[in-house]
C-alpha cells in the first residue's frame, strides 16, 4: 500500500502549485486562530478560542458532543462566519481570501453526504474539476485503487455502505493534494484493516509532504497514535492543550480516554485529590 502511495506522490499526486512561495513551508503557522467567537442567538458555540498549528503538525481537536469541534472546522472552512475573531490558513485570511484557501485545503467527514444520485466516479469527477485537478482521470483511478474501490466506480453513491461512503469522502479529500486537511472522525465506520491503511496514509503524507492536519475523533487510542498535540474543548473553550504526554501529566490521568471521560463528567479539567504519596 505504501509503495502505491509513493508512486502516486511521484506521479499524478504532484501539482505545480504545491509548496510554492507563499505555501505553508514558508509560514510560521499553517493555521492561526485568534480570539475566535461564534454565537447562535443566545448560545455561544465557540468562546474566545485561540490556537495555532505548525506546518506538518497533526493537531487533535477533542471534546464531548457540543464542545465546538465541528463548529471550529466549519469556521475554518468558511462555511459559517464568526461573530468575532481572526482565522488564517496558510497565511491567508479565511474570510477575505476564502477561495484561495479552499484551493489548498480539503475536508473529510463521516457525517457529510455527497450527492446520492451520482455514481462514485461522477462525484469524484465533479470535485476534481472544481479543484482544477490536472489529469483527473488518472488521479481518480489511482485513488480508487488506493482505497480498493475500482469495482465501485459506476455504483450509485446512495447504494454504498457507511464504510464505503467514508472511503469515498477520503478519496475526495485527497483529490487536490491538500496542504492542510480537516478531518472529522475520518475512520468512523471503517473496518480495522481499512482504518489502519488510512492512518498509515495520513502519517505518510505528514512525513513526506508535511501536510498539516486538524483531526477530530472520539477514538482516543487513535488520537494518541496520530496526533503531535491535542486540544480538549468544553462548551467552546479550551480546557487543556499540549502533547498527549503533557496533558496526561497535567491532569494526572492514565490515558486520554480516562481524561476524556473525566471532562465529559465534570465539564472541566478535573484532577484526582492528592494522596499522601503525592505530597
Amino acid at each position: 500500500m505504501l509503495a502505491l502511495w509513493r508512486t502516486l506522490s511521484r506521479g499524478v499526486w504532484d501539482q505545480e502549485h504545491l509548496w510554492e512561495v507563499g505555501g505553508c513551508l514558508s509560514a510560521d503557522h499553517a493555521i492561526e486562530v485568534e480570539q475566535l467567537t461564534k454565537r447562535f442567538g443566545d448560545v455561544t458555540a465557540i468562546d474566545n478560542l485561540s490556537f495555532t498549528v505548525a506546518p506538518g503538525e497533526i493537531l487533535g481537536l477533542l471534546g464531548p458532543n457540543g464542545a465546538g469541534k465541528t463548529t471550529t472546522l466549519q469556521l475554518l472552512l468558511g462555511l459559517t462566519t464568526p461573530t468575532s475573531g481572526v482565522m488564517r490558513v496558510l497565511g491567508l485570511d479565511v474570510q477575505k481570501q476564502r477561495r484561495a484557501v479552499l484551493q489548498r485545503v480539503n475536508f473529510s467527514s463521516a457525517y457529510v453526504a455527497l450527492p446520492t444520485n451520482l455514481s462514485v466516479w461522477e462525484n469524484l469527477n465533479v470535485f476534481a474539476h472544481l479543484y482544477g485537478v490536472r489529469r483527473p482521470r488518472q488521479k481518480i483511478l489511482a485513488l480508487l485503487e488506493l482505497f480498493d474501490m475500482p469495482h465501485l466506480a459506476r455504483c450509485i453513491t446512495g447504494a454504498l455502505s457507511s464504510g464505503q461512503l467514508t472511503c469515498l469522502n477520503l478519496c475526495k479529500a485527497f483529490l487536490n493534494d491538500p496542504e492542510v486537511l480537516f478531518l472529522d472522525e475520518p475512520t468512523t465506520s471503517l473496518d480495522p484493516a481499512i482504518a489502519t491503511k488510512v492512518r498509515e496514509m495520513l502519517q505518510h503524507m505528514q512525513r513526506e509532504r508535511r501536510v498539516t492536519m486538524l483531526y477530530t475523533s472520539h477514538n482516543m487510542h487513535e488520537i494518541e497514535r496520530m496526533c503531535d498535540r491535542v486540544i480538549f474543548l468544553a462548551q467552546g473553550r479550551i480546557i487543556t492543550q499540549g502533547t498527549p504526554h503533557e496533558v496526561l501529566t497535567r491532569a494526572r490521568s492514565a490515558s486520554l480516554e480516562e481524561l476524556f471521560i473525566s471532562i465529559v463528567q465534570h465539564g472541566a479539567l478535573w484532577k484526582p485529590a492528592e494522596t499522601t504519596e503525592d505530597v
